[in-house]
């Protein structure tokens, strides 16, 4: 019996979760402070729109990296969940308030401005080395970069995640869109296309 995309992904996907949450919490902190040093290296110009995101779990922590983009002249936002198959980007302000978006994690309100992100730095649960990510299976990010580019944007892609994510393939499906570079502990790494 031949086991279809959808359930790999399912078990590559807990594979791959289960090694991130074992890492040591302190090491955690440590390599997120080194990914924050990487992205800050990436050359933005002053009002580029930023998406990050709030840890969940034992993720990446961006938020030393979205404070050193915001130096640099970034305008953040972060994803809100509107429905079961939808995320808008949602300016991110100082002493606005945070919303529960679902997951574990929080957002701007819908009183927030929803911007179009020129740099978007993308979650996953696990990679491959062509760019080939796994998310977290409700496809939120796959529809919200595709919705971008209908709508004529072309977002920079960055995905974030630790070593011990990588996988040696991700199975290909059609609505998948590969990610040409991510940052792990390892600094930043372009895939080939």
């Amino acid at each position: 019996m031949d086991t279809t995309p959808r359930e790999l992904k399912k078990t590559l996907r807990a594979e791959a979760l289960a090694r991130r949450d074992a890492l040591d919490p302190q090491w955690r902190v440590e390599v997120s402070l080194a990914i924050a040093e990487a992205l800050a290296a990436i050359d933005i110009e002053p009002g580029t729109i930023v998406s990050g995101f709030l840890p969940i779990r034992s993720e990446v922590d961006l938020r030393p990296a979205m404070a050193a983009l915001r130096d640099k002249g970034a305008v953040l936002c972060l994803p809100a969940i509107l429905d079961k198959t939808t995320i808008a980007f949602r300016e991110l302000v100082r002493g606005a308030e945070m919303v529960p978006m679902g997951f574990g994690t929080f957002g701007p309100g819908p009183e927030a401005a929803v911007l179009q992100p020129e740099l978007l730095l993308v979650p996953l649960a696990a990679f491959d080395d062509r760019g080939h990510r796994i998310g977290y299976g409700a496809g939120y990010y796959d529809r919200a970069i595709a919705r971008l580019r209908a709508a004529g944007k072309s977002p920079r892609l960055i995905a974030t995640a630790f070593e011990c994510q990588r996988v040696e393939h991700v199975p290909d499906e059609p609505h998948d869109i590969p990610l040409p570079q991510i940052v792990t502990e390892n600094g930043l790494q372009s895939f080939p296309r």
